[in-house]
């Protein structure tokens, strides 16, 4: 029998644990600042890259792509080059998915806080990081799909099936939902509307969660758990069930994100349907992954690292469980929109994905020095102290969630709103804000420890060195079933049949969904009064999008009594259909806007935005000054009219051509509004004088940034209120 020598590469899955290190912090960082934001909504007040709105999305993505992002990576190349007894195909690859994945993120870091954002949650980088995106993760499939064409080990183990399917899945959804128009280098329009838009982008925010959080994770968890506790899976034909039906199912499940909204009522209920069927193929595989421990219980007890991959499966099971029953109609209707989703998501974010990598790095880390971990003790200490925190953090937003939705929906028996105003549910969950602050302090506190005995551990070993390995070769595989062989036996030596069958069952779903809601117009009838937005207003709904304002304030009123009572008219589909993206949101830390339009004074708008508490005592909202004394940057805006052209929108050439002047008519009306608020008169007219006196530019009011975003906020939900006047008038 032919041996055959090789080395193993450690120095990619070196690099690949430093940097998950490393953006872990920045990631759990940012979001305790976001947390403190809460409480302290001006600390960081007259700083626009360091607003709420702005670094949400900064922060979802450094955890989703830089902090698990990179624990994938590294437990990826770590495992399959053993589970295939061959070195990765390509060193170039492999360095080129980690100098590439990490500019990515620095771009990341940088263009999000600058408010160049798409808006689309999980997906707000701009196009050319997009595409940045999808080149790296194809040099990665490439490398993992070479080295498994090369491997000396016959039968792919059950993490490769994981890893296959999160390839191609991934890259499927990053590239219909990121489909889109450039206007410029930063900046570009969806080219899907509305609905459409809303159905594709939760068929992709769900499953990224399910393929980008979830199935890579479960591959690690068939490795790594048996490595640590020295014990075979429980059950391999477990773990083809829940395999296939996993990837099958999960794809369906997206629009259980969009129940009561406007996406067709055969969307819904088909999303209702599959998210239930979820629960068996999520379950299953989280009871693989505890059986696995099975006769090594005592070593749970004294093993940080089998410690914390329990509460991580654990935290699997919790979070796959609460799925399904929020995808209930009647749950989801309590639940949406509050607190409860926030605990929801970071059961998930915080013990499946947080600890499970904690448990892996403490694993792999001393294997990869050739030394023992710095501090046994200190390893129990993060695990105390970050599972207190994600309990302090997750069970105050169950309450919060709770409080807010009975609030909410409770009526006089007169039939008003027994809290008809937004705030007071806002100043009675602030103790749960603070609890949430002080859980996630302490979850950081516990990373920040590990952070010093992994530096620790690693200078008290040796350098990395690539790892000697002797297999014999790989004789030659045969193309057929051979006598007695089940066919996923067969299949696991099939790798690219394995991954075409994986990218097949993930298309089904997503196909039958999508597809007709596409192409089939009477899922959203017209409506002949919905108009596109004047230049002005599409300037200000930009505006809109840059400071993130999605990110607390939906546009997505549902037929229930309580939200009609308090917000207007149910959001209807026809409206939304020159809405590039759709900005419905998925958390209400402030009111509804869909039908904010007319309600309110432009004066109004201008105080909330200065100073929100002079508008609205209590509010948590912090100021946007900047929106205020900016000019507002007109070059693009015909540019950005014609791609609306392009993507369907019925802009004509005359207004296309006199775009500046409508903008500038617009912006004069509205200087003239605000002009009868006798404070706003003084004061303009003194700062206007006082520029003139020391030959300073001055910037007339209708040329500055605030009145776009007014335009737009004035505008939402109006065009519905004419048609029903209409009706009125008619009769």
């Amino acid at each position: 029998m032919e041996m055959q020598q090789f080395y193993y590469d450690n120095k990619i899955v070196k690099k690949f644990i430093y940097a998950t290190l490393l953006w872990g912090i920045v990631g759990f960082t940012v979001g305790l600042m976001l947390a403190f934001m809460f409480l302290f909504p001006y600390y960081t007040e007259g700083i626009p890259w360091l607003s709420f709105g702005r670094l949400r999305p900064l922060h979802t993505n450094a955890v989703i792509f830089a902090f698990v992002g990179n624990a994938i990576f590294a437990g990826v190349y770590y495992s399959l080059q053993r589970l295939l007894k061959a070195r990765m195909a390509s060193n170039f690859l492999s360095n080129f998915n980690f100098w590439g994945w990490q500019i990515i993120i620095v771009a990341a870091a940088i263009t999000l806080p600058l408010g160049y954002s798409s808006s689309k949650e999980y997906a707000e980088l701009e196009w050319p990081i997009d595409i940045a995106i999808a080149l790296v993760w194809v040099a990665f499939g490439v490398n993992m799909i070479w080295t498994i064409l090369q491997r000396r080990q016959r039968h792919l183990y059950v993490a490769i099936w994981f890893y296959l399917a999160t390839f191609v899945t991934v890259a499927v959804l990053h590239i219909f939902n990121s489909l889109a128009l450039p206007v410029s280098f930063f900046k570009s329009y969806s080219v899907y509307a509305g609905v459409q838009d809303a159905l594709v982008q939760w068929w992709y925010g769900h499953n990224a969660v399910a393929f980008f959080l979830t199935t890579p994770f479960l591959g690690l968890m068939y490795y790594f758990v048996p490595k640590a506790a020295n014990r075979p899976v429980y059950s391999y034909r477990l773990s083809i069930v829940h395999f296939w039906s996993l990837i099958f199912i999960y794809i369906w499940a997206g629009p259980h994100h969009l129940l009561y909204t406007s996406l067709p009522e055969w969307a819904q209920n088909l999303g209702v349907a599959f998210s239930i069927m979820l629960l068996a193929p999520s379950w299953g595989g989280m009871i693989n992954g505890l059986l696995t421990l099975r006769g090594a219980w005592d070593k749970v007890r004294t093993d940080p690292v089998l410690k914390f991959m329990v509460v991580a499966i654990t935290g699997y099971g919790m979070a796959t469980f609460e799925g399904p029953m929020l995808s209930l109609k009647n749950v989801n209707a309590i639940a949406h929109y509050s607190d409860w989703i926030i605990a929801h998501v970071h059961v998930g974010a915080l013990a499946w994905n947080g600890f499970f990598t904690f448990g892996m790095l403490y694993w792999l880390i001393p294997r990869m020095f050739k030394t023992k971990l710095y501090s046994i003790a200190l390893a129990n200490f993060h695990f105390w102290i970050g599972t207190l925190g994600i309990i302090l953090y997750t069970l105050p937003m169950y309450v919060a969630g709770f409080v807010q939705a009975s609030m909410w929906k409770q009526f006089n028996p007169d039939g008003s709103l027994t809290y008809g105003n937004f705030l007071e549910t806002v100043n009675e969950i602030i103790p749960m804000y603070w609890m949430r602050a002080i859980g996630g302090t302490m979850f950081i506190i516990g990373a920040i420890v590990m952070l010093y005995n992994v530096v620790k551990t690693v200078k008290a070993g040796s350098g990395v060195e690539d790892e000697l390995a002797e297999v014999a070769a790989l004789t030659k595989v045969s193309k057929y079933r051979t006598k007695g062989e089940g066919w996923h036996t067969w299949l696991e030596r099939k790798p690219i049949k394995l991954t075409i069958f994986a990218t097949i069952a993930i298309l089904i779903g997503g196909a039958i969904q999508i597809i007709p809601t596409l192409l089939i117009k009477s899922n959203i009838p017209t409506i002949s009064t919905v108009k596109p937005y004047t230049p002005l207003e599409l300037e200000g709904r930009d505006l809109y999008i840059r400071e993130g304002c999605v990110g607390c304030h939906s546009q997505m009123i549902r037929p229930f009594r309580s939200e009609v009572e308090r917000y207007g008219e149910y959001s209807k589909a026809g409206e939304f259909v020159y809405d590039h993206p759709f900005l419905w949101g998925s958390k209400r830390t402030g009111p509804d806007l869909h039908r904010i339009g007319a309600k309110y004074s432009d004066s109004w708008h201008l105080n909330h935005m200065y100073d929100p508490q002079s508008t609205s005592p209590g509010s948590i909202m912090p100021s946007y000054k900047w929106l205020i004394n900016d000019k507002l940057d007109k070059s693009d805006t015909q540019d950005k009219m014609k791609a609306m052209v392009t993507l369907g929108v019925p802009y004509s050439n005359e207004e296309i051509a006199n775009a500046q002047a409508l903008m500038d008519a617009q912006g004069q009306q509205i200087e003239d509004n605000l002009y009868q608020d006798p404070d706003f008169a003084k004061n303009y007219e003194a700062d206007k004088k006082y520029a003139k006196e020391n030959g300073q530019d001055f910037i007339e009011m209708k040329d500055r940034e605030i009145v776009a975003i007014i335009a737009y906020i004035q505008r939402l939900g109006t065009d519905i209120k004419v048609k029903d006047e209409q009706k009125i008038t008619k009769n």
